[in-house]
């Protein structure tokens, strides 16, 4: 598709007449294709009868006129904040006898938000936040393999968030496991799921730990640049997302100079009609995922059956070890300002052949059961014993496809 553009007042003024202008049409003619003058130099019998229509038509042309100046002035109001203060005052003293159809404002009302999907319309940044919680939950389900656990509590958050009419602080989610195993997969479907231009959105804010803050000697310089552009995404925007990829790498420093952004809201210097949603993506804790998982495997039960709270207990405790790492040195864990450890699972061998269906699919390309196996068997198990779990996870599957091309 192309890029959507905006539309000028002149083209939402065309579209303003198709919705208003045909009861102007219909007066101004008698036939279908015949001129009024036309029948103002019919016989003579009829000059009277024709004298009549036309100053009939000439006061229901003044009304219509009149009536579509009143609805440009509400939709100009609406969509650019003009003429607000004159539409104000006729309230305040009106015409006798006038008012906006109910009908024409339910229209106006469908155009405007018609014209905000173009583009931005408010002075409060991107106005085409979405919020598609359940698109997000029906996508998570069909494309998101093996994350049981990441999936409801993901969902489960977002919603909950989302419908809270002012929350009293950021929504933190910190998203850990192997490589592969989804975690950047799911932050990029949020950000599509909440906005309408995805990761593109001036709402939306990514940062790379090696790529944005690659020296730890210039850290009080990082503190500043990271604080001011948090700070101002917030002022433009009524709903926020921040996402840190490799947050394990991020400085401790880093980590303390946002926590005024996650904590609990005093009222003071917050803006209480501003949300902000932070993603961390960490490797950290994999480990003690995986060992759960094969525990559960060797022990003959379904990986369905591991309990959020085992994981999340398991997390926390990895966290806190002495390590070169931000979240064992920050206040994020003892000031308990992350709300949700979402787990990501390691990926067995079924799971690796549905990565590579979407695959194929995604790229329109025929497949059979046995091309999937052979997909799969290309990629490295673990543990040594048992290859169980796909060392890469899933990253690797989408370039491994290529083998099968003609």
């Amino acid at each position: 598709m192309g890029r959507s553009v905006p539309l000028s007042r002149p083209g939402l003024a065309c579209c303003l007449l198709l919705l208003l202008g045909g009861t102007a049409g219909l007066g101004s003619r008698g036939k279908q294709g015949e001129p009024w003058e036309e029948e103002q130099n019919a016989v003579p019998e009829a000059a009277a009868w024709g004298r009549a229509r036309y100053e009939a038509v000439k006061k229901q042309l003044g009304a219509v006129g009149a009536l579509s100046k009143h609805y440009w002035q509400y939709l100009a109001c609406k969509v650019w904040q003009e003429g607000c203060k004159e539409e104000e005052e006729k309230e305040t003293s009106p015409r006798p006898g006038w008012s906006l159809p109910l009908v024409g404002q339910d229209y106006l009302e469908i155009l405007s938000a018609w014209y905000c999907s173009f583009g931005k319309c408010c002075k409060t940044g991107d106005c085409r936040i979405v919020n598609n919680v359940t698109g997000l939950e029906l996508d998570l389900h069909g494309q998101l393999h093996g994350q049981h656990l990441a999936k409801e509590v993901i969902i489960r958050a977002l919603r909950g968030f989302l419908q809270s009419p002012q929350p009293q602080k950021a929504l933190v989610l910190s998203f850990h496991g192997w490589s592969g195993t989804g975690k950047n997969f799911v932050a990029r479907m949020v950000a599509a799921h909440l906005y309408r231009d995805g990761l593109k959105s001036e709402c939306v804010r990514v940062f790379i730990s090696l790529f944005h803050f690659p020296h730890h000697k210039n850290v009080e310089s990082y503190k500043v640049q990271l604080k001011k552009q948090i700070s101002e995404t917030v002022q433009l925007c009524k709903q926020s997302l921040f996402i840190f990829d490799e947050a394990e790498k991020l400085h401790f420093g880093l980590l303390d100079a946002i926590k005024p952004f996650m904590a609990r809201y005093d009222n003071e210097g917050q803006l209480g009609d501003r949300r902000s949603i932070f993603i961390f993506l960490s490797n950290i804790g994999g480990n003690a995922i995986n060992e759960v998982a094969l525990d559960f495997w060797r022990a003959g039960r379904a990986r369905e059956e591991i309990p959020m709270e085992l994981l999340e207990q398991r997390l926390r405790l990895e966290l806190l070890q002495p390590a070169e790492n931000g979240y064992a040195r920050s206040h994020l864990l003892d000031e308990n300002l992350i709300d949700f450890f979402v787990p990501f699972l390691p990926l067995e061998y079924h799971h690796v052949k549905l990565c590579a269906r979407d695959a194929f699919r995604a790229r329109g390309l025929p497949y059979t059961e046995a091309t999937l196996d052979e997909v799969a068997r290309m990629m490295v198990f673990v543990p040594k014993e048992e290859k169980l779990f796909s060392a890469q996870g899933c990253k690797s599957v989408s370039q491994r496809i290529n083998y099968f091309l003609p």
